[in-house]
């Protein structure tokens, strides 16, 4: 379940085109499809001044929660402050994750989702989204130490312990593409770093921002790229369906921020302007 946190003040591949073209008429679409609800968000939001966010707290370099400090910090807490100030409301964070994220947006326990959120079709099947405002490919992330897999060529041998996130985008990406190494999906308590040093992984898959922001703090951790485009799935803002207006306003958010630049700068602060998608 949501975990609600209280007022937050403000705390390189290429997309394909022709994915990059199908997740924006994607996007065109949404904003003139489907019954807008009587009492939608906007409402609610005018009257209690606060935007819900749901964030996804353990998100290196988007939404992640320092344990040190107990700060936000990341591309998507800056620029969901950001959202905030557009909508003169204050920010309350809710706690959520990639494998509890459709049922907290569509159950209303928030009412935007940002922590760079794959749009997977799985998804589009529960969920609206904005335009894409960033991209990630799939990275492999192993030790300095390990003698199993020193390259992308390893990974799918047989015998190899390949470890995913629960309900990341890695999961059934990897799913339908491991022939001969196996997959261990990995799910809270238990973390995929834990998992790796420990030896019961051989090597996790990750994106972008996570692999960067772990190789700043771990001394030993190894970062295996992909020779070629693996694959390459834009990341939205995620709303429940049958709210129109506040899709329209999500979405017009993500294009103003792309044309004032406000995106690129946050995104510099946290080292993610390789992936940042430009119209």
């Amino acid at each position: 379940m949501a975990k609600i946190f209280g007022t937050v003040a403000q705390a390189s591949h290429t997309v394909p085109s022709k994915l990059l073209g199908w997740a924006c008429a994607l996007s065109i679409g949404w904003l003139v499809a489907g019954p807008a609800t009587a009492a939608g968000v906007l409402e609610r939001i005018k009257a209690t001044d606060t935007v819900r966010v749901c964030i996804w707290p353990d998100y290196f370099g988007v939404s992640h929660r320092n344990p040190n400090t107990q700060q936000l910090e990341g591309v998507d807490i800056d620029l969901s402050a950001e959202l905030g100030k557009d909508l003169k409301a204050k920010v309350q964070y809710v706690d959520s994750s990639f494998a509890t994220l459709v049922d907290d947006v569509t159950a209303e326990r928030c009412d935007v989702a940002m922590f760079a959120v794959g749009m997977l079709a799985q998804r589009l099947q529960h969920l609206k989204f904005s335009r894409p405002y960033m991209q990630s490919d799939i990275y492999a992330i192993s030790t300095k130490s390990n003698r199993t897999v020193r390259q992308w060529s390893d990974i799918d041998q047989p015998g190899v312990l390949v470890g995913v996130q629960g309900g990341t985008f890695m999961e059934p990406v990897m799913k339908a593409k491991l022939t001969q190494a196996q997959m261990v999906v990995i799910k809270p308590p238990q973390t995929r770093e834990r998992e790796l040093e420990a030896g019961r992984i051989d090597v996790f898959m990750t994106d972008f921002p996570y692999s960067r922001r772990l190789l700043s703090n771990a001394d030993w951790a190894k970062l295996i790229a992909p020779p070629t485009p693996f694959s390459v799935l834009p990341y939205g803002y995620a709303v429940k369906p049958g709210d129109d207006a506040w899709l329209a306003v999500v979405d017009g958010f993500v294009a103003r921020i792309k044309k004032d630049g406000r995106l690129r700068a946050a995104a510099t602060r946290h080292g993610l302007l390789p992936i940042v998608v430009n119209d």
